[in-house]
């Protein structure tokens, strides 16, 4: 009972009221396994947090995607993509990750190809933003992660696990972002002073 109230009063993953809003990418690949078994049985929602961490496109271009768009896609295969931010043309990548969340899905949903893909449950709207946002800090609350979580966290994730673990160059990922440079991608994710000590960790 004191470990639940220590926690509620320092909302773990939200910054006190006139702090700097920071946006963080989930780091742990453990806490990715536990957001996807959190959501297992929400199709919906399991779909929205792999579709996110796989692609790194803004959550507003993924909320727009209709049913029709993404229907017979198979892996490997991508979807045209026109960014409601910048205007430029980008894709959406479905890997096997993303296409046995979105097979899962259509199965169990069942929805019309007119549907939104990520749809609210009033009508045949897709989810707000702002909902999505909610959605997101509720997961990473739920598995007691620390620090401010929501919309860009699925964003950044993809660029932070490109980078970290599979060791993608910052100027593949601008590309991808569509930033207008890689020190911007640098600042983006976070991982600038991580990463400019670990090269003064090398022997030579």
């Amino acid at each position: 009972m004191m470990v639940f109230m220590e926690q509620s009063k320092t909302n773990r993953n939200h910054p006190e009221k006139g702090s700097n809003i920071t946006v963080e990418p989930i780091r742990r690949l453990e806490d990715i396994k536990a957001i996807k078994k959190l959501l297992s049985d929400k199709p919906r929602d399991y779909l929205l947090f792999t579709m996110g961490i796989n692609n790194g496109l803004r959550i507003g271009d993924l909320l727009k995607l209709k049913v029709k768009d993404v229907q017979g896609v198979k892996p490997g295969e991508t979807v045209r993509v026109r960014e409601q931010k910048t205007g430029k043309d980008n894709v959406l990548v479905v890997n096997k990750a993303t296409y046995k969340a979105l097979m899962q899905y259509l199965i169990e949903a069942e929805p019309s190809p007119e549907d939104y893909l990520f749809k609210s449950q009033k009508g045949n709207h897709p989810l707000s933003v702002s909902y999505a946002n909610r959605l997101i800090k509720s997961w990473c609350r739920q598995i007691n992660l620390r620090g401010n979580f929501g919309t860009h966290t699925l964003r950044k994730t993809f660029g932070y696990i490109q980078r970290v673990h599979y060791g993608v160059g910052f100027e593949l990922l601008c590309k991808r972002f569509n930033h207008a440079s890689p020190a911007i991608t640098m600042r983006y994710l976070g991982i600038e002073d991580k990463e400019v000590n670990g090269i003064l960790m090398n022997e030579i």
